[in-house]
């Protein structure tokens, strides 16, 4: 059997959407970002928190890798990516590897 290595990391999101007026609107906004993240990165997203919430949302963002570095520059890189949305603010972001 051949040895392999596999990093797993998931970072959760957690957007304000200050111009939302109604949750089309929210995720209209919220939809560019994700896929923005999914191309760029080739990262698994989802919407996962405040589903019924106009201003607020929490994505989780999942990325795979045999290249540890490779994916810590990768979450250094969606974080920019995050901030740089002007239309979303974000509240706060967490990481974790699995």
């Amino acid at each position: 059997m051949i040895e392999q290595t596999c990093f797993v990391t998931l970072m959760y999101i957690e957007l304000l959407v200050p111009h939302a007026q109604s949750l089309k609107d929210k995720r209209q906004q919220v939809r560019g970002l994700k896929e923005r993240i999914r191309s760029r990165f080739n990262a698994s997203v989802a919407e996962v928190g405040y589903l019924d919430k106009w201003q607020r949302c929490v994505l989780a963002v999942c990325l795979v890798g045999n290249d540890k570095r490779l994916l810590l520059a990768n979450t250094t890189k969606i974080r920019a990516l995050c901030e740089e949305a002007a239309d979303l603010s974000i509240l706060n972001i967490e990481q974790e590897w699995l």
